[in-house]
């Protein structure tokens, strides 16, 4: 299976790893399928995403996902970050092997599990997401 330069570099040395200190959002997503599992902290001032970091569990591919997904939403405001697709992750790593593919979904799901997160501590209406399944079913299969 052969991967992008991009995914090698992000896997290598992913970007915003760890965990943040009293978060204003955490969210979770994984695929016990897979046996990835994606961790998301954010910090939000003034609408943006002031910081943000990860922990996976997962193949390669799980971690350039989750690395590059946060260097796409890190300074966007929430609603720049909840319309990140995983199409746009897959894109930015110059590709994954179509059965990676679940993987950029699975940041996806992460970046929206932490903003409703978010949302829900501030007091606001979380947003409606579509399950793991319908993502994975509508983003791989139909593109």
């Amino acid at each position: 299976m052969a991967y992008s330069e991009k995914v090698l570099d992000h896997f290598q040395n992913p970007r915003n790893v760890g965990e943040i200190e009293n978060p204003d959002g955490v969210g979770q997503a994984g695929n016990p399928k897979c046996g990835d599992i994606m961790k998301i902290y954010l910090r939000v001032k003034d609408d943006r995403i002031e910081d943000i970091k990860f922990k996976t569990f997962g193949c390669a591919s799980a971690i350039a996902s989750s690395s590059m997904a946060t260097e796409l939403v890190k300074g966007k405001t929430v609603e720049e970050a909840w319309n990140l697709t995983n199409k746009a992750v897959a894109e930015a790593l110059d590709g994954l092997p179509p059965v990676k593919m679940h993987c950029s979904v699975l940041a996806e799901e992460a970046i929206h599990a932490a903003i409703n997160d978010y949302l829900k501590r501030q007091g606001l209406p979380t947003r409606e997401e579509e399950s793991h399944d319908e993502l994975v079913d509508h983003h791989v299969h139909h593109e």
